[in-house]
């Protein structure tokens, strides 16, 4: 099957779910560009995600976040990974609609934790019981992810590759998105 993408396609969703691994493996799939809005913003601060949190706080890293999310919109076809809570954002999720798509990768909260447990390269985590920040988190941003365009359920038993296959045949429900060229 040839695929041939129209519009950026934009992975949302909870730290954890993989939007990252998914979004690379999407990427080669379709032959297109990965892009990471977080790695964009730590190429361009350098420093990392937590120490812009630690110095600058959460509003001025959304600021960058919904700049850098135009920026690589604006310019670049492809798969774009986002940050945890760039989506939150009213103006985001417009911008991302109007330019692009929202695909959400719905991860239940024990799949989360599992993948997240042992990192410590999330800042909204550091806190003293970090499975009941996930969880506040979890709840509060959950019913936002579900206003995105697309939705692909995540489940633990599925591979990188199974997930991707499962995005693009989601995508393929919206010609305006991905078209089959065969």
């Amino acid at each position: 099957m040839a695929l041939r993408l129209k519009k950026t396609v934009v992975l949302v969703g909870m730290m954890g779910a993989g939007k990252t691994a998914v979004g690379r493996a999407l990427a080669a799939r379709l032959g297109v560009p990965f892009l990471d809005s977080d790695a964009e913003i730590v190429k361009a601060a350098n420093m990392s995600i937590a120490e812009i949190f630690e110095r600058d706080g959460e509003p001025f890293f959304r600021r960058k976040e919904s700049q850098v999310i135009e920026r690589l919109l604006e310019n670049e076809r492809g798969i774009l990974s986002t940050g945890g809570g760039a989506y939150l954002a009213d103006d985001n999720r417009s911008m991302i609609s109007d330019k692009g798509v929202a695909v959400w990768l719905n991860a239940d909260l024990d799949l989360l934790w599992t993948r997240v447990r042992h990192k410590d390269t999330r800042p909204l985590l550091r806190t003293r019981d970090p499975k009941g920040t996930l969880t506040e988190i979890y709840e509060a941003r959950v019913p936002v992810y579900s206003l995105a365009d697309l939705s692909v359920k995540a489940d633990a038993r599925y591979s990188i590759d199974d997930m991707a296959e499962r995005v693009i045949k989601v995508l393929l429900t919206r010609p305006d998105v991905l078209e089959d060229v065969t």
